[in-house]
């Protein structure tokens, strides 16, 4: 009774007073379901990869094509998201990936599934994910006072980091009747988020120089990133800590059927849905953050347990272990990026907000394409033989990995600690939109 009390009376709960605005209750909603379609897409597709082909690199060819987009689209997406209204782009967008899931689930059905439809259909859907990320980024400053706008990222990450609890427990049964199913529960889940983006009634539009070319307006986040010391600084920390930490989805078939012996998809699923349960503590505690020193020792600490929290996944033995390291991966990686979203939108004037979230996408999306690329083409690779102080161990090329992501990240945590920049922001945080140099 609480807990429906302080959803409805929103103000009353600093944790949830951005919900008392229509406008972001509503597309609230529709992010969870947007969420929850795209993370019950990833655990079904991977498994149904995994399933047909039984490699680790299939896995990893059809998660890059499902993330190259994110290179590819964003600027383009985050120049429409500044030209026309935010909302209607929204729609198109939720519409593309529900004829993508329908499409896929009909192939299913008809027994007609090959791997290059799995392959075609990822970057279909990828392409439509990674263009929605710079335009619900512009959007949801708008939604909401300045003053609420980390309450409102933190919710509005909650959607995205908890709907891997969501989406993957909700297709946990269909993996046993059916994976067809799955996908037509994708489908539903998108809809919800068409139907949500229709009813947002605010109007939001960034500010084109129409005297600029189609290509000089195209471009202007990357120069207004990078003359911003404290923008470029935060957009290279995310560009490593993605890298490092969050490039892990090709290798989780393979570490849960070679390490904990899982013989179906319910293994890999409970392992996303514990990040998904860390993930959606973190982003709930941080809503309630105001403070903006805070902020900024939340931004290191997080940061450096983002490293670590991947290395004790890779020491884990059994099942249980690995999910109290899932939880502790989601929680850290989660809270790092809802702080690292919140911090772009306060240093950013709306007029370039979707251009600079294209930047942004490019760096993380690259990245973490590139990545689970490379760790899903290295899981193939036969154990190694490692001399330890109390003999030699067979090590899974996937601990490896985890391993030397997390530790590569600790020392990137550290070394930023020299650079000016970046030492105010975990000192200090970034105060209340001041105008920068590249306004």
């Amino acid at each position: 009774m609480l807990a429906g009390h302080l959803l409805l009376n929103p103000t009353n709960n600093r944790f949830l007073s951005a919900l008392q605005f229509r406008d972001f209750r509503v597309l609230w909603i529709g992010s969870i379901a947007a969420g929850a379609a795209a993370w019950a897409l990833i655990v079904a597709r991977g498994w149904l990869v995994w399933d047909m082909s039984g490699s680790s690199l299939d896995v990893a060819i059809v998660t890059f094509l499902a993330m190259i987009p994110r290179v590819i689209i964003p600027p383009f997406s985050g120049y429409l998201a500044d030209r026309f209204e935010r909302r209607k782009v929204m729609a198109g967008l939720f519409s593309l990936n529900l004829g993508h899931n329908l499409i896929l689930a009909m192939l299913i059905f008809g027994g007609d599934i090959q791997m290059w439809h799995l392959m075609t259909m990822a970057f279909i859907d990828g392409s439509a994910r990674s263009a929605q990320m710079p335009v619900g980024q512009a959007l949801v400053p708008n939604l909401v006072p300045r003053d609420r706008l980390l309450n409102a990222v933190s919710l509005n990450q909650a959607t995205m980091h908890g709907s891997r609890l969501v989406g993957p427990l909700a297709i946990l049964p269909l993996l046993i009747l059916g994976i067809e199913w799955a996908f037509l529960l994708c489908s539903g889940f998108y809809l919800i988020s068409l139907i949500q983006s229709l009813r947002i009634r605010s109007t939001s539009t960034g500010n084109m120089n129409m005297e600029r070319g189609f290509f000089s307006n195209l471009i202007e986040g990357v120069p207004y990133v990078y003359r911003d010391p404290r923008l470029r600084a935060i957009v290279l920390m995310a560009f490593l800590h993605c890298g490092f930490t969050m490039s892990f989805e090709s290798i989780l078939p393979v570490l849960s059927v070679k390490k904990f012996g899982a013989v179906e998809g319910s293994d890999f699923s409970l392992m996303m849905m514990s990040i998904g349960a860390g993930a959606l503590i973190s982003v709930i505690a941080l809503s309630g953050v105001r403070k903006e020193s805070t902020k900024g020792k939340m931004f290191l600490n997080l940061g450096l347990l983002s490293g670590v929290a991947p290395i004790i996944l890779a020491l884990s033995i059994n099942m249980p272990m690995a999910i109290c390291a899932a939880i502790l991966m989601g929680a850290a990686q989660a809270g790092y990026m809802t702080l690292t979203h919140t911090m772009i939108q306060l240093v950013t004037d709306d007029r370039v907000r979707g251009r600079v979230g294209a930047v942004y996408s490019v760096h993380i999306g690259g990245i973490m394409a590139s990545m689970n690329l490379a760790n899903g083409a290295l899981a193939e690779m036969p154990f190694l033989e490692l001399s330890f102080w109390d003999g030699v161990r067979n090590v899974m090329p996937a601990d490896t990995m985890l391993t030397a992501g997390g530790l590569l990240f600790v020392f990137s945590v550290f070394v930023s600690w020299a650079f000016i920049t970046l030492r105010n922001i975990y000192q200090t945080g970034i105060p209340i939109y001041v105008p920068s140099e590249a306004d």
